[in-house]
């Protein structure tokens, strides 16, 4: 009996061999201060950019909006006060609307009375200046789709320095902890500047394309507009 316990010391005892590994989370301001001074100040700089291409986005999206809002009656109303000869009813309707469309239809009725060419011109070119303010900070979005991946890869390219510097006075023993604070900065700048750059050329196409149904819009009624006036009396 003695034998055997002395031959089987472990019969009957739970032995740990294998410990479960211990998960280690890592949250983002972690991630973020991992990068070193480098890492932080080109996250800091994506950060502002990214509420830049945000703020530049909503404002515009609100505005466009309020462009596009329009009455279905309104060309019909234009077109009738024409026809009667009430410019000035027509011209205060125009200002009461005060859309895009509405300021192109009051620039044209400006000019009646004129050759049809002039009353073209006139609309064409306030059309510019409509649109050119349809377009006010688009083009910062496009800037910043960009650059902000070039700022990231710029992170990128700063912590394999930081990593081959540390690698360069280690006097040949690479200890991987020595090279986690340039590890960090490439991966997480690279993240960062990737995400808003995608962030900022969503929003850019988004926005181009709401331009352009308003560009259209005016177009559409601007045509509809000088065709009336060429319609025989």
């Amino acid at each position: 009996m003695l034998n055997a316990l002395f031959q089987n010391p472990t019969d009957g005892v739970e032995v740990l061999t294998d410990a479960e590994p211990v998960k280690k989370t890592l949250s983002i301001v972690e991630l973020i201060s991992s990068g070193g001074v480098a890492g932080q100040v080109i996250i800091g700089v994506l950060f502002i950019l990214l509420v830049v291409a945000i703020y530049i986005y909503f404002e515009r999206l609100f505005a466009i909006k309020a462009a596009s809002q329009i009455d279905r009656n309104f060309m019909n109303e234009i077109k009738d006060h024409v026809s009667n000869g009430k410019i000035d009813s027509a011209q205060s309707l125009c200002a009461q609307v005060n859309t895009p469309v509405s300021r192109l239809i009051g620039k044209g009725i400006t000019r009646i009375g004129k050759p049809l060419e002039d009353i073209n011109t006139a609309i064409e070119n306030a059309g510019r200046l409509e649109v050119y303010g349809l377009e006010k900070n688009v083009s910062v979005l496009a800037t910043i789709s960009g650059a902000a991946p070039m700022i990231g890869f710029l992170g990128t390219v700063i912590g394999m320095i930081l990593s081959i510097f540390e690698i360069a006075n280690s006097g040949g023993q690479i200890d991987i902890k020595l090279l986690a604070d340039g590890l960090y900065t490439a991966m997480t700048t690279t993240v960062a500047g990737l995400i808003v750059g995608i962030v900022a050329y969503i929003t850019y196409n988004h926005l181009v394309v709401k331009t352009d149904k308003v560009v259209y819009q005016m177009e559409s009624n601007s045509l509809e507009f000088l065709d009336h006036l060429n319609e025989p009396i």
